[in-house]
């Protein structure tokens, strides 16, 4: 997605619109490009100043059959001009491309939404194969809905024809023409767009001709043509925000410019190991792009292979980073224990997603808590962060750098498939704010007769980080147990539980440089507190909000240190009456607390591959509210099952 950037001024700042917000979703098949579409609608309602979340949609087959549901490929825009936390619940609006479109997503649209669909897609063989035994567009099924119908196909063709484009490759520029008509429904500047297709097409002049002319051509049959009441000119107001520096980011592109962030914050160079898998990969292309940074990217032949080149480098006085999703994460496992076993900083990116096995490579989940906390052979703890939006991502690599580089230990930092496709206006910091915590390399040889004694401990039980070849400092490193102090290989009884207990604390003792957790909506005692973690937090946020709106006694608590906790996270769970903890998982991280804590925290989990609505968790808390329910009530207000 191309990038947007917004100077807020200051009067900008200090406007009070009307609060309004809006919720637009475009589907189409997987080559209909509605993702790009989506994503420059992103870009120019960025430029409006408009607040946005955006949550894109699509099969993880490369080119599924055309015209089949399983093949629909959605892109959803939540915008307005007040804060927006989530991608939006249901629809205002539905551009559907073809058929299968309709079918997949119409049944999400609020009743009384707007659909506008390409009738010249709705051929009789498209009708089949999208399911339909008649059209939906004249048997009186969408009655509930507000509908308009047009050959955006047609109307396309027509109008780039001018540049002598052949017919498949004119109707490729159907997804420019539907852009045009969405900028003209929201008072869009379309020069942005049209900026971007000359570059993008510098090489092409033939096809940017083309896509700009469709999206002119869309643009204008908005103006001209009487298309009827429902589709009209709509303005949303810029939202309220301080003054700045302004830019549309994604999850993956705040977290490779927070880990350079970090990396330049510790005074290190970084490298970034990594083999490609969904939805992990856009974290080493952006990274890719960030080599004058002192950042070098590998992409290697094998997950394991990935993981180990991470550990030489940070063996060799680099900040090593790998990333993967979860059954990436897996293989590496034997390579962070290793990490664990040596002490190495190291940074491992897990962006989940629904599993097991290849599981839903596309589609977003939670599941792999139980495996960030407990999932290595042996006794092997190391901190893990959970980041909560695509900006939190930023500020959540600093913080993994900082804990990686200071403890001498391999570090989870946890996304998933929603952060990292999804997009915010994000307010470009002033990194003059930030404190450096820059590395100090161990360089000081021993006295004579004295050994090096690589596994000696500072107060806060890290080792010092010695580079290999450093005069006088030669030691022994590896994945064998080894004796304290020394590093030389120690099989003892006696070695082993120390070296197991001392590596536990040094992860423990990690609480005393975290802040302590704080109640981000809501008391700070009361009858329910809603947990959660990751990206859960737009839509838990959003539904304490109208919960406490309505009088209930709610408030938000959302975790980014999972391991360890926050110091006062037991006082802060027992001033609640009960605990509710929705997740996309089974209730991972509901038994993570009942194991610490002893709380009898409730699970709302959601395991279909989508994100929770905030109705679901809406519902869910007023079911608390009424009668206390138990975990078997709760779990019937959600799409998923709960042990």
């Amino acid at each position: 997605m191309a990038t947007a950037t917004h100077l807020l001024t200051q009067t900008e700042a200090d406007a009070h619109p009307a609060m309004e917000a809006v919720v637009v979703r475009f589907a189409g098949d997987s080559g209909d490009g509605m993702q790009l579409t989506g994503g420059q609608f992103t870009l120019s309602t960025a430029l409006a100043g408009n607040d946005l979340a955006t949550f894109p949609d699509f099969p993880a087959e490369i080119r599924a059959p055309q015209g089949t549901t399983f093949g629909v490929s959605a892109f959803q825009i939540n915008f307005g001009s007040c804060a927006i936390d989530t991608a939006g619940d249901q629809p205002d609006v539905l551009i559907a491309m073809n058929p299968a479109a309709l079918k997949v997503n119409v049944n999400e649209l609020r009743e009384g939404g707007l659909i506008i669909v390409d009738d010249g897609e709705f051929t009789q063989r498209n009708l089949a194969k999208a399911g339909y035994d008649a059209s939906p567009l004249e048997d009186g099924s969408l009655a509930k809905w507000q509908l308009v119908h047009f050959n955006i196909s047609q109307l396309t063709v027509e109008a780039v024809k001018h540049v002598g484009l052949g017919n498949k490759e004119a109707l490729r520029c159907k997804n420019m023409w539907t852009l045009g008509l969405a900028l003209w429904m929201f008072d869009r500047d379309r020069a942005p767009i049209v900026d971007w297709l000359k570059t993008k097409f510098a090489k092409a002049p033939e096809l940017a001709e083309a896509n700009i002319a469709a999206l002119n051509a869309g643009h204008a049959y908005g103006e001209t043509v009487e298309i009827g009441t429902p589709v009209r000119r709509h303005h949303i107001d810029a939202a309220p925000a301080e003054p700045g520096l302004y830019r549309t980011v994604t999850g993956a592109e705040a977290l490779s410019v927070g880990l350079v962030a970090g990396a330049q914050l510790a005074g290190l160079k970084m490298f970034f190991g990594s083999y490609p898998i969904t939805p992990a990969s856009p974290l080493l292309h952006h990274l890719a792009r960030l080599k004058e940074f002192g950042i070098t990217t590998f992409q290697a032949e094998d997950e394991i292979a990935a993981v180990c080149a991470a550990i030489g480098a940070s063996y060799a006085g680099q900040l090593g980073v790998t990333s993967s999703s979860g059954p990436g994460i897996a293989l590496k496992t034997e390579g962070i224990g290793l990490a664990v076993m040596t002490e190495l900083p190291l940074v491992v990116v897990n962006s989940q997603r629904g599993g097991p096995s290849t599981g839903l490579p596309t589609k977003t989940e939670q599941s792999d808590l139980y495996q960030a906390v407990y999932g290595r052979n042996a006794d092997s703890p190391l901190p893990v962060i959970a980041a909560r939006s695509p900006s939190d991502a930023f500020e959540c690599a600093i913080e993994a750098v900082r804990i990686a580089t200071r403890y001498m230990t391999p570090v989870m930092l946890l996304t998933d498939g929603y952060i990292a496709n999804a997009a915010e206006p994000w307010k470009v910091p002033d990194m003059t704010g930030y404190a450096p915590f820059p590395v100090a390399f161990f360089d000081q040889p021993p006295a004579a007769g004295e050994p090096v004694m690589p596994f000696a401990r500072n107060d806060e039980l890290a080792r010092p980080w010695i580079k290999p070849g450093t005069a006088g400092l030669e030691h022994r490193i590896g994945g064998i147990e080894k004796a304290p102090g020394t590093g030389n290989i120690d099989y003892s009884p006696e070695a082993h539980a120390e070296m197991t207990r001392v590596r536990a604390a040094k992860v423990a003792g990690v609480v005393h440089s975290i802040p302590d957790q704080q109640v981000c909506l809501g008391e700070d005692k009361g009858e329910l507190a809603v947990v959660g973690w990751g990206s859960t937090f737009g839509p838990i946020h959003q539904a304490v909000r109208r919960a406490r709106l309505r009088g209930l006694s709610v408030s938000h608590i959302h975790i980014r240190h999972i391991v360890p906790m926050p110091k006062n996270m037991a006082v802060l769970l027992r001033g609640f009456r009960h605990i509710l903890v929705p997740e996309m998982n089974s209730g991972q991280l509901k038994t993570v607390l009942r194991d610490l804590f002893l709380v009898d925290a409730q699970s709302l989990s959601k395991v279909s591959g989508q994100p929770f609505r905030i109705a679901e968790i809406e519902a869910a808390i007023a079911k608390v509210h009424e009668n206390g329910p138990r975990l078997q009530d709760i779990s019937e207000l959600s799409e998923g099952p709960t042990p």
